[in-house]
């Protein structure tokens, strides 16, 4: 295992925003009372790396007042990449509507977060709205912001039920656990279209020949569309079009070939409907815990089954099954078996800190090996990595 860097690096919530189409848009950054003036500190010297492993999707900071944004943190903010969602409580304070107002004359998108104090006027220019729209707050009344220009921001949602809320409520951008949940994704397979996708995966955990990946696949249509699309995209910028199984995993290679359909077993939706919001959070996970595993010196049939673990660990929602029976037909190392069955071993306790909606201590990360150096690190590549999945897939 890597020596442990003792450099200090920022350890904040960061939550990707979507839109209507489950399609990544943003990526907020929790700086409110709990990061603490260290950690935005921290984070003032790597927004440069930030944004361009993010890009081409906005920053959106989420900040208690106007005052925390100083002169050296406005000056690694560029306007256009960057959106501001302030407490709304700030404009009882002296001088903040003021200063929220010049921030709008400088560029800044601003989102209003919550609601405006009693006896307080919006100031008129400010009309983007964020809100908590957690499972302990009331269901936002239907086109309630349509008369609003946004976009507006809802956060903390849990599931399906509130999401289609927001959206009638005219929230255009989302963020939460909901895709997690159950219903989030469409209706699970039933019955016997779960036989040849499980079946995919245990060729897959197995090194299974070429030939018999190419027989499994022309026999589902959805996956085999997705994986010709992926290989004809710019992502490959190939001269020559790609129309068969064969050709694509010539393309690829055995082990990108893996990769990918580990990833593509997510892409099972209407090709003209919204995405499946699971597609990118499997991409993160997989491509966090690789990295994570590339730190330490791991070598690469390690690497690749730490990316199989992360891939693999939101298949209780895509399918609409328990784990054990998933993981009962795959035939897995025992390693991997343990992270994804109990979060156990280093894998597991990795998985866990990706899983937590909380910002990580020291003494989390030293658990399960890491420093903040190494956590802040992988977490740059994976969402890099899944940004540029959710746009290819």
């Amino acid at each position: 295992m890597a020596a442990l860097d003792l450099t200090p690096f920022p350890l904040v919530q960061m939550h990707p925003i979507a839109n209507g189409r489950n399609e990544w848009v943003a990526l907020s950054l929790d700086l409110r009372a709990g990061a603490g003036a260290e950690q935005v500190g921290l984070l003032l010297r790597e927004m440069a790396g930030l944004l361009a492993a993010i890009a081409p999707l906005d920053c959106l900071l989420l900040l208690d007042t106007p005052a925390q944004l100083t002169p050296p943190l406005l000056a690694q903010l560029p306007a256009a990449r960057v959106v501001l969602a302030i407490g709304a409580a700030a404009l009882a304070l002296d001088g903040a509507a003021r200063r929220l107002a010049d921030l709008h004359d400088q560029g800044y998108r601003i989102l209003l977060d919550g609601a405006v104090p009693a006896g307080v006027a919006r100031p008129a220019n400010l009309r983007g709205v964020a809100r908590d729209c957690g499972p302990a707050s009331q269901a936002p009344v239907p086109g309630s912001l349509l008369a609003l220009f946004g976009p507006h921001l809802a956060y903390r949602i849990a599931d399906a039920q509130r999401l289609r809320a927001c959206a009638q409520a005219g929230f255009d951008w989302f963020s939460g656990g909901y895709p997690l949940q159950a219903g989030a994704c469409g209706a699970a397979p039933e019955g016997p279209s779960r036989r040849p996708l499980l079946a995919l995966l245990a060729l897959l955990a197995n090194d299974a020949d070429s030939r018999e990946l190419e027989q499994l696949l022309k026999q589902d249509t959805v996956l085999s569309y997705h994986l010709l699309k992926l290989v004809n995209s710019a992502a490959f910028a190939v001269n020559t079009r790609i129309t068969s199984f064969a050709q694509a995993i010539a393309l690829l290679g055995r082990r990108q070939m893996q990769r990918w359909l580990q990833l593509l077993l997510y892409a099972r939706l209407d090709a003209d409907g919204p995405r499946n919001p699971l597609l990118p959070l499997a991409a993160l996970r997989a491509a966090q815990l690789e990295m994570l595993c590339k730190i330490d010196g791991g070598e690469r049939d390690e690497q690749d089954l730490a990316f199989m673990t992360g891939a693999f660990s939101l298949l209780e929602p895509l399918l609409g099954m328990r784990m054990d029976e998933i993981v009962g037909d795959l035939r897995l190392p025992p390693h991997v078996e343990d992270a994804l069955l109990r979060r156990a071993g280093v894998l597991g306790a990795r998985l866990r800190l990706i899983e937590a909606d909380t910002v990580p201590s020291p003494h989390m990360l030293a658990q399960a090996g890491l420093d903040a150096a190494s956590w802040w690190r992988s977490q740059l590549h994976a969402f890099h990595w899944a940004i540029q999945v959710g746009r290819n897939v």
